[in-house]
């Protein structure tokens, strides 16, 4: 008797494995969910003014960089996601990977500069979402915004809580925002094309000058393409839903998360810069506004002027919730490692009520100050990010036993240049 119910529970089993495996090929609505997370870690308010500083050389460049930045977003955070998976623990996310395949040294220093390469972006959102909504109280509504200090505590408690309910409501939050950007950003798009002119075509640049435009423009797309601060916690729901299977889930979510990226974004930023002539968008940096906001003077279309900022609301909260994860992560995994330097065992639900003090505390201060600093902080940050999302996949290609099967593939020469391509290039603004 006992024998056949535990063939029945090993049928049963085998089944459900199955049933698993099938569902882990085929598309559900949990993995379009995480497309549209992932979409919405990406673009932040920074596509408001990417259409400006990716569209001053031109529209030839343009064309290349569209060329480009497709295969770069996917073939980056592809390798990031493999890395994450390679580990031999099923639930160690990219700080104990780091340590796992590095050592313990390694592992620390990493995690510091991912913490710090994160974090100030994350302090960036608390303080453009106080600013956004005090503009659109006072601008759009025509009244008195309420104290800066309880402004901001309000909205970030709002963006903390999401975040403290849980991953399925992150999501269902982040899906719930992401679809009106969708459909915003293309809606500008499509209104704009009657706008339409021929002086960005008609401005050749020179062989050098193309080259340029092309190189120190190439980080500015990296970042607005960038959702590595969520691929960790991505990569970990995906081997916990799919065990074995999580490595080909993960790969076919990045590639359509790229291809609505590529699609909606740069349709985007075609559309703008084929609306404004070189000497506007150089009139729009010329100003430090959003490129909506500069439509919205040149049109006086009150349309655009009230889109602009639920643009950037939108945008913000969702590219928070990614940002917060990885460097919620970041910081845990920091806390962990001195605490099990000095032989203690971590208290992991004590680490998480610190980390969200922390996190409340330190948004609500900066928040309030206001400080014009963090944009500074934001580009020193660029190379660490550059370098953890294309430049560690790869060096673990060639030194992590777990990661050998993918050598010797083209895509991984393409991923190492463009990462030194935009380090470089970060480098050279930074102090050039």
């Amino acid at each position: 008797m006992s024998n056949t119910v535990t063939h029945a529970q090993d049928a049963a089993v085998t089944k459900e494995q199955g049933t698993s495996s099938v569902q882990s090929r085929g598309w559900g609505k949990q993995d379009t969910t995480w497309v549209i997370s992932l979409f919405g870690t990406a673009v932040g308010a920074g596509i408001l003014f990417l259409p400006i500083n990716a569209g001053m050389g031109g529209f030839w460049p343009l064309v290349c960089m569209a060329l480009l930045v497709g295969p770069m977003t996917y073939l980056a955070h592809r390798g990031l996601a493999r890395f994450v998976l390679s580990s031999k623990q099923p639930n160690a996310d990219i700080t104990e990977v780091v340590e796992e395949h590095f050592g313990v040294g390694a592992g620390k220093l990493i995690t510091l500069l991912y913490f710090f390469a994160i974090y100030p972006i994350v302090l960036i959102y608390g303080v453009g979402i106080t600013n956004t909504v005090e503009s659109f109280i006072v601008n759009q509504l025509q009244m008195t915004a309420p104290p800066r200090w309880i402004l901001s505590i309000v909205l970030i408690m709002g963006m903390m809580s999401v975040m403290l309910a849980g991953e399925k409501l992150m999501l269902k939050v982040t899906q719930f925002l992401v679809y009106p950007l969708i459909a915003v950003l293309a809606g500008i798009s499509l209104y704009l094309i009657p706008d339409w002119t021929g002086a960005a075509l008609a401005q050749v640049p020179s062989g050098k000058d193309f080259a340029t435009t092309l190189w120190l423009t190439i980080p500015v797309l990296v970042f607005s393409f960038n959702h590595s601060p969520a691929i960790s916690s991505f990569a970990l729901a995906q081997r916990r839903d799919h065990g074995d299977q999580a490595v080909a889930k993960s790969d076919a979510i990045l590639k359509r998360t790229a291809m609505l990226l590529l699609g909606f974004v740069m349709f985007f930023v075609f559309s703008c810069v084929m609306s404004l002539t070189p000497a506007q968008l150089a009139e729009a940096k010329a100003q430090n506004i959003a490129v909506l906001s500069y439509l919205a003077n040149q049109h006086e279309s009150p349309l655009i002027s009230y889109f602009g900022p639920l643009v950037a609301f939108v945008a913000i909260v969702s590219s928070f919730f990614g940002h917060y994860l990885g460097a919620r992560e970041g910081l845990k995994g920091l806390i962990v490692q001195q605490i099990r330097s000095a032989n203690k065992e971590p208290n992991h639900k004590l680490i998480e009520m610190i980390i969200i003090g922390f996190f409340i505390l330190t948004l609500w201060v900066v928040a309030v100050v206001n400080p014009s600093i963090l944009g500074m902080i934001e580009s020193l940050g660029g190379p660490i990010i550059a370098t953890i999302l294309f430049i560690m996949p790869m060096y673990a290609i060639k030194r992590v036993p777990a990661m050998a099967k993918y050598q010797g593939q083209i895509s991984n020469v393409f991923v190492t240049t463009m990462g030194l391509v935009a380090i470089s290039a970060i480098l050279y603004q930074l102090f050039g």
